[in-house]
Parts: C-alpha cells; sequence; structure tokens
C-alpha cells in the first residue's frame, strides 16, 4: 500500500522521459555512434561475402582440391554456407533475446566478441572440420549481433527516422559486401585480364598464393576487433533501461539528447502525451518469449513477418550466395560470371541510400511490392543481355537493387512491431526462423534450377529461372501487403506497448 504511490510517481516520471525522447525529431545521438554500430555491420556483411571468391583457395590449399573447376569445391562449400546459416539462427534465437535481460550495449560487445573470434578461428585452421567449426561459431555472432543492432537502432531513433537510420547502418553491410568480394578477387586470385578477373591481383604468387584467404579472415577479426573496441562508447538504450525500472540512467541519456538537438534546432517540439510504459524488474527467456507468443497482438505479427522473411530469404539467399553459380549454369564463364556478381554491389549500395532518403514515407509492406518488382526486371536483363557484358553488369545491379531494397525498412518493421520489454526476443524470431527459408532456398531451390539447366539453355528458359527465383519473394510481398501492420511515424509505445 505505501509503495504504490511511490510506483504510480515512478511510472509517471518514466512516461514523461520516453514522451521528452519521442518528440524529438532528428538523431539527437552523436552520429560517431552510427559509424560505430555500422562498423559491426561491415564486419558481419565482409564475413558473410568473403568466402564467396576466396574458398576457392582455401580448398586449394588445405583441402587438397586438385583445381580451381573441380566440383568438388561446390560440394565443400554447400556444408560451410550451411552450418553457418545454422549458426546463424542459432545465435539469433538463443543470444540476442538475452539482451532483453541484460541491456543492448552489453549484448552487443558479447555477439561482436563471439564474431570476431570465429573469424580469427578461421584464419588458424589447417583441416575441413575446424574450418566448418569456426563458420558455424561466426555465424553465431552475425545473427546475434544484426537482431541486437536493429533493435538498438529501432529504440533510439526518432519516430520518423527508424527505417532511414536502420538503413544508414545497412549501408555500412553493402560496404562490407564490396570488401569481402573485391578483396578476395584481389588477395585470393591470380592476375587476369577483365572481365576474366583482375589485372593487380595478388593470389598468383607468392604468400598470397596460399594465404591470401586467411589474410581475409585475419581482416575480418581486426574489423571485429576495432568494432569491439567501439562499443564500449555506446550508451544504453533509454527504453530498455526504463523497462528495467532504471530511470536515473535512463533520463541521464535523454537529457544528453535533448541538448544535441536543441543545438540543431531552435526550439524542441512539444511534449507528446505521456504513456505509462511497462516495468519489469526481472525478466527470462521464458518471460520474454510468453510476451510475443502468447499476446495475441504479437502472436499475429509474428504469424506474418516469419513467413514474410522466410520467403523473402529465400529469394535472397539463392541470388546472394548463388548467383555465380546460376550465371556459370547459364553459360557465363565462372570468372565473368564473378565478376558480374560482384557488379551487383553497386545495386546494394543504391538499395541503402534510396531507404536512407525515402524510406519513412511509405508503410513498411509497400517497400516488398516494389522491391519485387526490379528483382524481376533485373532477372529479366540479365536473361536478356547473353554476352552483352555493360547490360549485364546493368542486370546485376537491378537484380541487387530489387531484392535487397525491402530488407533494411524491414528490419526496421520487426523491431518496432514488439514491445521494448521483448524487442530482441520478437526480432530473433521473425529473423532467426525466416532463416531457414534462406536455408531451404540455397539448398532446394539452387538444386531444382540446376536441373531445369541440365539439358541446354536458351533466353526463355533463363527468364524462366530468374521468375522462379522471384516466385518466393512474390509469395514474401503477397504476405506483406495482404496481412501487414502499419508502423511508420508512430511512437513505439503506441505499436507496440
Amino acid at each position: 500500500m505505501n509503495n504504490s504511490p511511490i510506483m504510480a510517481e515512478k511510472s509517471v516520471k518514466a512516461g514523461e522521459i520516453i514522451a521528452r525522447m519521442d518528440r524529438l525529431p532528428i538523431w539527437s545521438l552523436s552520429y560517431i555512434f552510427i559509424g560505430i554500430l555500422g562498423m559491426g555491420f561491415l564486419f558481419t556483411f565482409f564475413d558473410i561475402f568473403d568466402i564467396n571468391v576466396s574458398f576457392i583457395q582455401t580448398s586449394l590449399t588445405i583441402f587438397h582440391v586438385s583445381s580451381p573447376s573441380s566440383p568438388e569445391i561446390g560440394v565443400l562449400l554447400g556444408p560451410a554456407v550451411l552450418l553457418n546459416l545454422v549458426g546463424y539462427i542459432v545465435g539469433s534465437l538463443l543470444l540476442s533475446p538475452l539482451s532483453d535481460r541484460i541491456g543492448r550495449r552489453n549484448m552487443l560487445m558479447i555477439t561482436m566478441a563471439i564474431t570476431g573470434l570465429g573469424s580469427l578461428y578461421n584464419a588458424l585452421v589447417n583441416d575441413y572440420s575446424n574450418f566448418l567449426l569456426a563458420r558455424t561459431i561466426t555465424g553465431i555472432g552475425v545473427g546475434a549481433d544484426l537482431a541486437v543492432v536493429n533493435t538498438y537502432i529501432g529504440e533510439v531513433a526518432p519516430l520518423n527516422g527508424r527505417a532511414k537510420y536502420t538503413s544508414f547502418v545497412f549501408l555500412f553491410s553493402t560496404l562490407g559486401a564490396g570488401l569481402g568480394l573485391w578483396l578476395g578477387l584481389l588477395l585470393t586470385t591470380p592476375p587476369a585480364p577483365f572481365p576474366l578477373g583482375l589485372p593487380f591481383a595478388l593470389g598468383g604468387s607468392g604468400f598470397l598464393a596460399v594465404n591470401g584467404w586467411r589474410v581475409m579472415y585475419g581482416i575480418g577479426a581486426l574489423l571485429a576487433l576495432i568494432g569491439l573496441l567501439l562499443r564500449f562508447n555506446l550508451p544504453e538504450s533509454p527504453r530498455w533501461l526504463i523497462s528495467r525500472g532504471r530511470i536515473a540512467d535512463a533520463e541521464a541519456v535523454v537529457k544528453q539528447m535533448e541538448e544535441r538537438a536543441s543545438r540543431k534546432l531552435r526550439s524542441l517540439p512539444p511534449l507528446p502525451a505521456v504513456i505509462p510504459p511497462y516495468v519489469v524488474e526481472r525478466l527470462s527467456y521464458l518471460d520474454s518469449l510468453k510476451a510475443v507468443i502468447l499476446d495475441r497482438r504479437y502472436a499475429r505479427r509474428l504469424a506474418v513477418l516469419i513467413p514474410m522473411w522466410f520467403f523473402g530469404y529465400m529469394t535472397v539467399y539463392v541470388l546472394a550466395a548463388g548467383l555465380t553459380t546460376i550465371l556459370a549454369s547459364l553459360g557465363y564463364p565462372p570468372p565473368e560470371a564473378g565478376i558480374i556478381a560482384s557488379f551487383g554491389d553497386i545495386g546494394f549500395i543504391l538499395c541503402a541510400v534510396t531507404i536512407m532518403l525515402v524510406g519513412d514515407k511509405m508503410e513498411r509492406s509497400r517497400w516488398t511490392a516494389i522491391s519485387v518488382l526490379f528483382t524481376i526486371v533485373g532477372g529479366v536483363v540479365i536473361a536478356l543481355a547473353k554476352t552483352n557484358l555493360p547490360l549485364s553488369f546493368l542486370g546485376s545491379s537491378i537484380l541487387f537493387y530489387g531484392f535487397n531494397l525491402w530488407v533494411p525498412v524491414s528490419y526496421a518493421w520487426s523491431a518496432e512491431s514488439f514491445p521494448t520489454r521483448a524487442r530482441a526476443t520478437g526480432f530473433a524470431l521473425t529473423d532467426g526462423l525466416g532463416h531457414i527459408g534462406g536455408g531451404v532456398g540455397t539448398v532446394v531451390v539452387a538444386s531444382f534450377v540446376a536441373s531445369l539447366v541440365s539439358s541446354g539453355v536458351t533466353t526463355g528458359l533463363a527468364i524462366e529461372v530468374f521468375l522462379l527465383i522471384a516466385s518466393f519473394q512474390i509469395i514474401s510481398t503477397v504476405i506483406a501487403v495482404s496481412l501487414g501492420h502499419k508502423t511508420a511515424n508512430k511512437r513505439l509505445d503506441e505499436i507496440s506497448p
């Protein structure tokens, strides 16, 4: 009885702090913090893509494969990609929800340490079993990190810019992907005239001829170390602090945000209505699961977002991990196919820039429809290009633009669809279980595509191949557009109390 007035006063105070935060119309932390989070994403996607080119040299040097064109390399690559993806799912589902219990900042440092150790382990292995184990460990860190970063960004970004700043961090991932692809060409392949390779590649002789792939993973470990050290400077999410009853700590962070915003604006907007927040002093993993599974509102959102990600990732992973193989099966020489796929990073970068500029102008679900249209157009352009390299480069850029455009928006959508007390858990369930679709796509769809082209390739068949791959993204889009809930430009505590 005596404590109830005190608790009521704390609840009002907490609601006022969140209202003060919600009125800030601009990014009100240091932009350095975006760079700090971005460095983590840069490493994450560097690690995802660095195996794409470097694995051939790895196979030749420590797996004793006899030739760069040996089909055995594809056999060895499959488990490496699959176990990295299994690690991703495990990390997302088991590790990232811990940030709902121990805090976003603490978990961000743990996940970056795991990914860095996995990459360092990769650089030092000397046999296939240890290589697979290293890829699995790295995947665990990557899966957890991606969920927590998107959760953190969603909680500190202004309500009219959650997609924008999620995409700002995503921009670093596109740079990491490009770095992984092009460094792989530079450090692990012999020089060759463009477009069969890079004339200035360094992987043909000397130390790099057998150790370029180790240097790649060593660079990844160094990037992770830099990211880890920088993350010590991150403030904790005020929303998470309030959800755990740490009112004074949350107010200190929000006060700094207000001071920074005041220096950029003539005056701060008036306070919106105070929404009493949900505060829980103790939160177990099971409590977080119950919060998003047993509540009908969040269970319905899971029922939409999980299949959206599942089918969307089927298209994403077939193209991200297998475009070079698909192009080779359609008649392109393998080195040329790799160069064409690498040019797709241009579209990857442009999709991040697009969402940064206009991502919050429309509801999240509409971006899935725009995205799939570009995926279809890009695939058809490549199919029609045949031996026209400039047209192939254009098609690859459009294709990458299309199958990635919906991703940063949907990251923001997933994070804002669940309450602060279980936001990382909700994101982990949607993204983690959705990645099962990525595994299915990589293994099943890629094999089916190979069987389609086994009897000969025509332009019509090439178009059918790309339409088949895009069909799963079409299913994802239909789910999002027809069943998706609205969240753009709304307060988090209105969307997900």
